[in-house]
């Protein structure tokens, strides 16, 4: 197979041909992708920002989708020639180890899933079948971006109908967290970027009101617009120290909840006023949005048909492999929200 390598943090990801694939052992699902989605989380990885990286030279991607070409034993879940979902969240069916690839002499590690390769080894309880009506490019959505930013507003938060809102960070979980919180009743949803297109953009999504971090104060307009009271719910997709202190201080006293999707570089820290938190504000980090892959995806899948998720809208500019490197330069300075790679488009 081909893939994109990381052989070493801060470095641009090689692009090798001629990986030899392993047979699918016992629980484990051999898949040819169509599309991979690229996420801020590989940009961490490449970077270093998760701390020393003891698994190098490995694969990466989290969210894809393709086809099933081989089981290995214990395997009910799915079958060959299924088209199936690849995410991170564990889901039902059997917990197998990552497997080793090889080039030449040399060991490729992966974990239990991985998507930047034009096929992948990858644990059943990784693969959720597709549901029907999802296209394969619009279904990577649902191996990361989608579960955690509708699980965000579905599962985590479940605001009350005519709840106000915030979402900090626009990238793809930022605008699926402010489609769910939409579909989910929340009658102001207000919309922090610094990116204008991203910006507009939400506003066609379902924010109610806009506010340009570059050139105003989040927490202070936030103020002005629910009474000087603050939102019901705010939600920081950017993993920023400042936006996940800004979307916990834009929270109402006695009962406002913030949750944040993402984190800042390893070592990094928040900083809070005690005496928010004896007021009754709070604050929890999301896994995956709490996510159950093989229940809640056809629920997601269903809100996606019926126009409610318009998740086509957030599928930009499609990468070939070769160009991964670009796509992760582009996600990194905003210039796309959700970049997909393209690597078998043929399968559908």
């Amino acid at each position: 197979m081909k893939a994109a390598v990381l052989f070493a943090c801060g470095e641009p990801l090689r692009v090798v041909d001629g990986i030899l694939v392993p047979e699918p052992a016992r629980g484990q699902v051999r898949v040819r992708l169509a599309y991979s989605g690229v996420c801020h989380s590989q940009l961490m990885e490449m970077r270093g920002d998760r701390g020393p990286d003891p698994y190098l030279p490995h694969l990466l991607g989290h969210e894809g989708s393709g086809i099933v070409v081989a089981t290995g034993d214990g395997v009910t879940k799915v079958a060959p020639g299924d088209r199936v979902i690849l995410g991170w969240i564990k889901g039902n069916g059997l917990d197998a180890a990552g497997p080793k690839y090889r080039l030449g002499e040399t060991i490729i590690n992966a974990g239990g899933v991985t998507t930047f390769n034009t096929e992948a080894v990858v644990a059943e309880n990784r693969v959720v079948r597709l549901p029907e009506g999802v296209p394969l490019d619009v279904a990577v959505l649902f191996g990361c971006a989608v579960p955690t930013g509708a699980g965000i507003a579905f599962n985590e938060i479940a605001p009350e109908p005519g709840a106000r809102a915030a979402v900090f960070g626009l990238g793809g979980i930022g605008m699926v967290a402010l489609m769910g919180l939409r579909a989910a009743g929340c009658g102001r949803i207000i919309a922090v970027d610094i990116e204008p297109t991203r910006l507009a953009a939400a506003l066609q999504l379902g924010a109610t009101d806009t506010i340009d971090a570059r050139t105003e104060d989040p927490v202070a307009v936030i103020r002005a617009l629910t009474d000087g009271q603050g939102v019901d719910c705010a939600i920081d997709a950017a993993g920023k120290i400042a936006t996940i202190e800004q979307a916990f201080n834009s929270v109402r006293k006695f009962g406002g909840l913030s949750v944040f999707a993402s984190h800042p570089r390893s070592g990094e820290r928040i900083s809070l006023d005690p005496h928010d938190l004896i007021s009754g504000k709070r604050i929890r980090g999301s896994w995956g949005g709490a996510s159950r892959p093989d229940i809640d995806l056809p629920i997601y899948a269903a809100l996606y048909r019926d126009g409610r998720l318009p998740l086509d809208q957030l599928i930009g500019k499609r990468y070939p492999l070769d160009d991964i490197n670009a796509a992760l330069e582009d996600l990194a300075a905003g210039r796309v929200m959700r970049p997909v790679i393209a690597l078998d488009p043929s399968l559908g």
